[in-house]
């Protein structure tokens, strides 16, 4: 089977697979390039609440697949994987890693590109580019600084070594470790979760809480306003208090037609 980039979207869960189960799901040029242009049809499909990224079978992804890379790919590569990364972090609607095996190199920049990251016992993590002398990309710098605070990203980006579950979790590296074998099924379950909220909540969320670090305060109060006007606009505050009185589930509609 060639690599490249699976989806399938279910119950409101898109779920994309990384495979190229060969070389542990490490990422190609071709993969990176993939990547951006699927995100955008899946943020403008509106049966698609929240966004799974995963790896096939036992790994997440260890990385770029450093055989795809000949003469100036290497170069090429890491501009593609930052595109990528960006293109994830952007994405306007929650998005989960769920993350077995290896996640290293590549693959931990895209988990962390992620707003959440479930990992099953066992998984190993590592940030890898002192291991073959490259300049970790600014963007992936920070927001592994953010996600870990400085000292945890020091040891990783200085390092290269590979830490386990528990200290991901100790870190803020990951959200939850299920136990072996449950990975899926928590998934599914926290994927049904986000699918019974407000979309609009989300959104709203996830743009005031990524973009309030590099704004001026008076332009995140703007923004603000913006997604308060959205609410009154939409209903959807009113339903859900409704649905809270009357202890029924809330039909919520945003973005309505």
């Amino acid at each position: 089977m060639e690599p490249g980039l699976t989806t399938h979207v279910s119950d409101g869960t898109a779920t994309v697979t990384i495979s190229n189960t060969g070389k542990r799901n490490a990422m190609t040029v071709q993969m990176w390039r993939d990547l951006p242009p699927l995100l955008d049809r899946l943020a403008g499909d509106r049966a698609v609440r929240s966004l799974v990224l995963t790896g096939e079978g036992g790994t997440f992804c260890a990385g770029a697949d450093i055989g795809s890379l000949r003469g100036n790919a290497a170069g090429e590569s890491q501009g593609l994987a930052v595109a990528a990364e960006e293109a994830l972090a952007a994405f306007p609607k929650p998005t989960l890693a769920a993350i077995r095996g290896y996640c290293v190199g590549g693959g931990a920049q895209l988990a962390a590109a992620c707003d959440l990251r479930f990992a099953e016992e066992g998984a190993l993590f590592g940030v890898t580019p002192a291991k073959l002398g490259v300049v970790y990309p600014a963007s992936a710098t920070r927001r592994l600084v953010r996600l870990v605070g400085l000292a945890t990203a020091k040891y990783l980006l200085f390092s290269g070594e590979l830490i386990d579950c528990a200290r991901a979790l100790r870190t803020g590296l990951v959200d939850e470790v299920p136990a072996e074998g449950e990975l899926a099924k928590r998934v599914a379950e926290f994927s049904a979760v986000l699918a019974s909220r407000s979309l609009l909540t989300q959104t709203a969320a996830k743009e005031l809480a990524n973009g309030t670090w590099d704004v001026p305060p008076a332009e995140a109060e703007e923004r603000g306003a913006h997604w308060a006007a959205q609410a009154r606009a939409s209903g959807d505050t009113a339903e859900g208090a409704a649905a809270f009185l009357e202890r029924r589930a809330p039909r919520f509609t945003w973005p309505t037609p």
